[in-house]
């Protein structure tokens, strides 16, 4: 109520509310000393006050009318109602579930992509058909990052890297068998050489020792010497467990079959035989070379392969069916033989030639005559004897040794058809030994100043030694183990 002029009393005109909008509460008011109407004391206390039942400008009013006749979509927006939001909160976890959905998919076809070419690498490994092509991606190394480990007294004869390719054991004619650690090049574990005459009293061994295999899961370490005795050893601790004893001549050649702890030695006494390390067991002997065994090798099929020395042939054996295969293609004495896959192996002989071998051709794929080069004068010209080779498994990349003072690293060509040489790495002496690494990121060579089977030559700058050559990869390709 307002008061008339006159003093008597007038009621206000009611304005009707806008649409849509709340109607304003009637504030109480009181006449002030002037007549002037003003808000009773104490009403904002009790009142929740919005900005509708504020006073309105000109300027409050025309805004006010701009937002009542806004869109009402947009209003819509901005006031969204109980049963839209849940709507959309709906929407929003089955697009969520959707992309969830879509990645898991993604990444099980990925693996399946991955378990599929990993069984495909599995049959084709099985049937010695897996050719990993790394080699035109190595690249020669640094010569300064060229680590060489001292340790034996007389030549260095054999090696092996244990599979995880944490550990190399080398062993020499001094009888002596050491355990490095490829890391920080120390070693680990010494096991003495003895004199000869002192067996009895000797643990380890009394004569060169020729070869050495480990077992697959590293738990044996086997070593076999001049006088005929094969040690079998504890690869963690190099305890010594027992000797195998048989053979009537040097044991030149040790392989243990992938996976198992069937062992294979082979003889000069022109013998292979077949023991169940694990058991303390002898099982087999099988007979065919008709000269000295200088080296065998052996994979995950009941099978070895042994290079017959002067009898010029490299031979496979199949140990369940008791016979053999035999192959052809060297002119001199074949003194060193290793297995690339289950199908193809290589090997090296004194008249200086290397060759690729396939178990269904009875001649060498491949054969490099004089592979690296001649000595001597022009009158008396001599091929440089190959007196170790090695294989990156399941590759196309093969290393050779020589006393030429150098490693030299061949590319397989598709097919095993064809030999191209790489590069040398100079390493001066007898290279007696040579090991990839499972991982194919370093090769490991044994040097000495004799040949591992006589002396007929010495090397007097030579150093009996074990180098560890990195092997480095292009820019952007990854390792092929």
């Amino acid at each position: 109520m307002a008061l008339a002029a006159g003093g008597r009393k007038r009621k206000a005109p009611r304005r009707a509310a806008a649409p849509g909008r709340r109607l304003r509460r009637q504030r109480a008011v009181a006449p002030g000393a002037e007549g002037k109407a003003r808000p009773a004391a104490g009403w904002h206390r009790n009142e929740e006050v919005s900005s509708d039942s504020e006073a309105e400008s000109p300027a409050a009013g025309g805004r006010r009318r701009r937002e009542e006749t806004a869109p009402a979509a947009e209003e819509e927006e901005v006031e969204e109602t109980p049963q839209e939001k849940k709507l959309r909160l709906a929407k929003l976890y089955l697009e969520q579930l959707r992309q969830h959905e879509e990645e898991k998919a993604e990444e099980e076809a990925f693996a399946e992509d991955l378990i599929g070419d990993r069984l495909k690498e599995d049959v084709l490994e099985q049937k010695g058909r897996l050719q990993r092509l790394v080699a035109k991606d190595v690249q020669p190394p640094d010569l300064a990052s060229i680590r060489v480990l001292r340790g034996h007294q007389l030549p260095i004869t054999c090696l092996v890297i244990s599979p995880d390719d944490k550990f190399i054991f080398s062993a020499a004619k001094d009888g002596s068998i050491i355990k490095w650690e490829v890391e920080s090049g120390k070693r680990l574990c010494v096991v003495p050489g003895g004199k000869k005459g002192t067996e009895e009293q000797q643990v380890g061994h009394t004569a060169h020792i020729l070869c050495m295999a480990i077992s697959s899961d590293s738990k044996y370490l086997a070593t076999g010497d001049r006088n005929k005795l094969i040690m079998i050893w504890e690869a963690a601790t190099c305890k010594h467990l027992y000797k195998f004893t048989g053979h009537r001549d040097a044991v030149s050649g040790l392989s243990f079959q992938k996976g198992t702890h069937q062992l294979y030695s082979a003889s000069h006494d022109r013998s292979v035989k077949v023991w169940n390390v694990a058991e303390n067991a002898y099982i087999e002997t099988l007979f065919g070379h008709q000269d000295i065994i200088t080296g065998l090798d052996s994979l995950s099929r009941e099978c070895c392969v042994t290079s017959g020395g002067r009898d010029g042939t490299v031979r496979v054996w199949k140990i369940p069916e008791e016979s053999q295969l035999v192959f052809y293609g060297h002119q001199g004495s074949i003194d060193c033989i290793q297995l690339i896959n289950e199908e193809h192996m290589v090997s090296g002989a004194d008249d200086g030639s290397i060759a690729l071998w396939g178990l269904t051709k009875k001649k060498p794929l491949a054969l490099v005559r004089q592979a690296h080069g001649t000595h001597g004068s022009q009158s008396l010209q001599q091929p440089y004897w190959i007196s170790a080779v090695a294989a990156l498994r399941n590759s196309d990349l093969v290393a050779t040794g020589s006393h030429s003072a150098s490693v030299r690293l061949w590319k397989c060509g598709e097919g095993f058809r064809k030999l191209e040489p790489l590069f040398d790495i100079p390493l001066v002496g007898f290279v007696n030994s040579l090991k990839f690494s499972v991982a194919g990121d370093f090769l490991v060579a044994g040097l000495g100043q004799e040949h591992r089977l006589g002396r007929w030559w010495r090397i007097k700058e030579a150093k009996n030694s074990i180098c560890i050559i990195s092997l480095k990869q292009r820019a952007g390709t990854a390792d092929s183990s």
